[in-house]
């Protein structure tokens, strides 16, 4: 170590006694943020300090859970070990972890997903643990691909660390054969894969992550799906496929109390079996993990049985508290998958239950919130004895309109501590509820404070309740009905039902896109109008004269490639339906697609030629036009509102009427080309609206929704062969207004 390192070590000693001793706040970042400044290669620098190895713990779920339970097994085993235990896992939170040990026998050391190039090539790590692959943050991360870029720099800048992934997650298998691939790795140890064989019978979620094969662009097929992506896929063209497991789990079992599975595999060695009293099937990933890991680490199974037994998260992840005679878990979750498999948690419990969901949108969080609409939300219909939903968070206006269109009636919290205040007043929650408390980055440490200070104040309770050991039993969803509904409308509607396309939304998935149809389809509903909504995924047929409504969303570029080729099949339909005036609502890649020309990998391809309208790329697909933004519309008396992310820049034909003029001091709508004031979003044409905004557009905007659906309905009448004009009556639009002026308020300078 040079003169560099020991300065950075000295102002980074400084900065962590000032943060303990005067701050009161974990060291989890600064320090390592000087060092760094002080010292550039400080980790390469401090890595010898690891005596034995280290392992890096990467995924978009469970990463900070993996990591200290690796590192609970390590230290059972009698090795000391360095660790980012609060879930710093930026490079400054690996090089405080670093910084703040003298010397370890292991490092175990979380990071984030695209921060792995940076880091693992510096660090030479013996191990690099790969959980899964979610989409999250898009606004931050972008595409899966660019992750999946990253994390295989990463293996490449340390050619001889041993990578450990989830195989049956498609999106881990590609990184695991493309590392194997490269040049750079050629004498790299093999790959270690692990994975759960045997459907565990759960129900599905309505958006997956990974539809096609990477490798050839097929649509791949499952013998059997887990939830999300994960399962055991196979592509029927190229031969990509879910390989034979190194580790493999059998005979899960799961209750709300706990689970339990069997460990079987080629590396496994005898057959192993691991209980947990931690609750979700995310879990038995997350402890799958650990045990491959732990075993190649040398670690025994009575270790590993041993520290997940004892395992009880201090963090906010599935953390446990009797607060009021109530039983109160708080976790994490922070993307669509993660809220999803929070949800099932919820419903595993069949006793009255409270569920408070907080959203923040800060950086860290993600501006972009559009992900809430991937949310399943609708379980909690299906779910016994839920007595009230809460929302809170700084987003907590669209978290609940988002709950209104899946028939949740929730109510808006400042903190955790209305919630309790709230249901001790209500004379309709059973006085032994449960309380789930579900929070995204930021939203947690609050929560989290706010919880512990009310334990801490309870005379003689403890700040967390000893749970009841795991059993065994398979997991059951009830069906009920909870929440509530807008009632429909007694206006007596006799017509055909109004027929509502949503253009492949096996492909065209992207931004929570699909909300709109959601809303679509419900506000017709709350109207007593009746409302049919049919997918056309790819390889089925599309029947343009029995549509009303035509919905297209955005996707991904391969995913896109792909659309518009399904769709150049019928380009001559679908430009006579447009000409005919048929209501279309297309976002983003939906609405490239439409024009002339758009951009696949930086390549101009042509589009279908239905819109006036062309799409350039003035750099890579990284070079993005990523905020949230707001538009003037004729179609709207409100500001329209909504949050952009792409790299095409839009330029409409001299007569093309845009959708809306930019007024918001962040966006900058189809490009980013000339004055700001003359900025303009989308595109109007006839009766189809395109546009950059998703969110998805239309929760906080309902006029435009109501604007489509007037064409929708008239289309409807003379497709059934009424000539009368239906009128919309009005709705309660409280909620989504709330949504809307709240937004408006921080984007528009007045």
């Amino acid at each position: 170590m040079g003169i560099r390192t020991n300065v950075a070590q000295a102002a980074s000693s400084v900065v962590t006694w000032g943060l303990r001793t005067l701050a009161r706040r974990p060291a989890a970042n600064l320090p390592g943020i000087v060092g760094l400044a002080l010292d550039p290669a400080l980790i390469q620098d401090l890595r010898g300090r690891i005596r034995q190895g280290s392992i890096v713990v990467v995924g978009t779920n469970g990463k900070t859970t993996v990591t200290n339970v690796i590192a609970d097994v390590l230290e059972r085993s009698g090795a000391s070990v360095a660790c980012n235990r609060t879930g710093a896992n930026l490079k400054s939170g690996v090089a405080s972890a670093l910084l703040h040990t003298r010397g370890a026998d292991w490092g175990v050391f979380e990071c984030d997903e695209l921060w792995s190039a940076n880091v693992v090539p510096d660090l030479r790590p013996t191990y690099f643990l790969l959980l899964n692959l979610f989409r999250d943050q898009l606004d931050r991360c972008g595409e899966i691909d660019r992750i999946q870029d990253a994390i295989v720099s990463g293996l490449e800048g340390s050619p001889n660390t041993t990578l450990i992934y989830n195989a049956d997650d498609p999106l881990c298998e590609f990184i695991a054969q493309r590392a194997a691939a490269s040049p750079a790795r050629a004498s790299a140890p093999a790959n270690i894969s692990f994975g759960v064989e045997g459907c565990m019978n759960l129900a599905q979620n309505a958006v997956a992550d990974a539809t096609i094969c990477q490798s050839c662009s097929s649509m791949l097929t499952y013998a059997y799906r887990q939830y999300g992506q994960l399962g055991a896929y196979a592509c029927p063209e190229c031969g990509f496929t879910r390989p034979t497991l190194d580790f493999a789990a059998t005979d899960v079992r799961l209750n709300p109390h706990g689970l339990e599975f069997a460990i079987t595999g080629k590396r496994a060695g005898e057959r192993a079996q691991l209980a947990a009293r931690l609750s979700g099937t995310y879990m038995v990933y997350n402890l799958l993990a650990v045990f491959a890991a732990c075993t190649v680490m040398g670690c025994t199974q009575p270790q590993i049985q041993a520290a997940v037994s004892a395992f009880d998260p201090k963090n906010g992840r599935l953390q446990d508290y009797r607060l009021h005679g109530r039983r109160t878990l708080l976790n994490l979750a922070k993307n669509p998958t993660g809220f999803n498999q929070n949800l099932r948690i919820v419903g595993g419990d069949g006793g009255p239950r409270v569920v408070a969901f907080f959203i923040n949108d800060r950086d860290v969080d993600g501006r972009d919130i559009s992900w809430i609409w991937d949310i399943d939300f609708e379980e909690l219909l299906s779910q016994p004895n839920i007595q009230a939903v809460f929302a809170g968070g700084s987003r907590k206006n669209d978290l609940q309109v988002r709950l209104k269109y899946a028939g949740v009636d929730a109510q808006l919290v400042e903190g955790v501590e209305e919630v309790f205040t709230r249901i001790a007043d209500a004379g309709d929650v059973a006085p032994d509820a449960a309380v789930y408390a579900i929070a995204n980055y930021t939203a947690l440490p609050p929560v989290k404070a706010a919880l512990d200070k009310m334990a801490a104040a309870e005379a003689g309770a403890s700040a967390s309740e000893e749970r009841e050991p795991p059993q065994s039993a398979v997991e059951e969803f009830a069906e009920t009905t909870v929440g509530s509904e807008e009632p429909a409308s007694d206006d007596g509607f006799d017509q055909p039902p109004v027929r509502i396309v949503h253009l492949l939304p096996d492909l065209l998935n992207l931004y929570g896109d699909g909300g709109n149809v959601r809303v679509l389809k419900q506000r017709l509903a709350w109207r007593g109008i009746p409302v049919e909504v049919q997918e056309v995924r790819f390889g089925e047929t599309l029947d343009l004269d029995a549509a009303d409504l035509l919905f297209i969303g955005g996707s991904p570029d391969r995913e896109q490639r792909m659309a518009s080729e399904e769709l150049g099949r019928v380009r001559d339909e679908l430009a006579a339906y447009v000409e005919e005036g048929g209501p279309v609502l297309a976002i983003c890649g939906g609405y490239q697609m439409l024009g002339r020309t758009w951009l696949l990998d930086g390549e101009e391809v042509p589009g279908l030629d239905i819109l006036p309208l062309e799409t350039r790329r003035p750099g890579t697909s990284a070079d993005r036009l990523v905020d949230n933004i707001a538009l003037d519309s004729v179609l709207a008396g409100r500001p329209v509102i909504g949050y952009e992310n792409h790299a095409g820049r839009t330029v409409l034909d001299g007569d093309a009427e845009p959708f809306g003029r930019v007024i918001s001091h962040t966006g900058h709508g189809n490009t980013d080309d000339g004055p700001r004031e003359q900025a303009v979003d989308g595109v109007r044409y006839k009766n189809v609206i395109g546009t950059y905004l998703h969110g998805p557009l239309l929760p906080k905007n309902p006029e435009v929704a109501d604007w489509l659906l007037v064409r929708a309905l008239e289309r409807s009448q003379a497709r059934v062969g009424r000539g009368e004009a239906l009128q919309l009556r009005p709705l309660d639009d409280a909620e989504e207004a709330a949504a809307n002026e709240y937004m408006a308020a921080r984007l528009i300078r007045r």
